[in-house]
């Protein structure tokens, strides 16, 4: 399936202003917000943290999948695609990012 037809069984999102990413040390490595250019990887990181917990290994290669043709187009353009390419890196490395949800008020 298309990127555009994955997001379509995902859960929506519009509870949510943003998902922190929270590395070792609790750190916030990165903040996925809820505006046009990240709602889709706010609910493709949504549903990877509701079913995994986190975002782990096998939940960024899940991730990877629901992506779909953008995946590739990440693999050839890193940097163009920077949500897709921490998933990639978690899968690599095994590394787990936590998540945080904020939601809209």
């Amino acid at each position: 399936m298309a990127f555009a037809d994955n997001l379509k069984t995902l859960p929506g999102v519009s509870h949510l202003a943003a998902l922190n990413l929270i590395g070792t040390g609790d750190t916030v490595v990165a903040t996925i917000e809820n505006k046009p250019g990240q709602a889709g990887s706010l609910a493709v990181y949504n549903h990877l943290a509701q079913l995994y917990g986190a975002i782990s290994p096998e939940a960024a290669k899940k991730g990877l999948e629901l992506y779909a043709e953008h995946t590739e187009d990440a693999r050839g353009n890193p940097g163009k695609h920077p949500n897709i390419d921490r998933l990639i890196g978690l899968a690599e490395r095994g590394e787990t990012l936590k998540v945080k949800q904020v939601f809209a008020v």
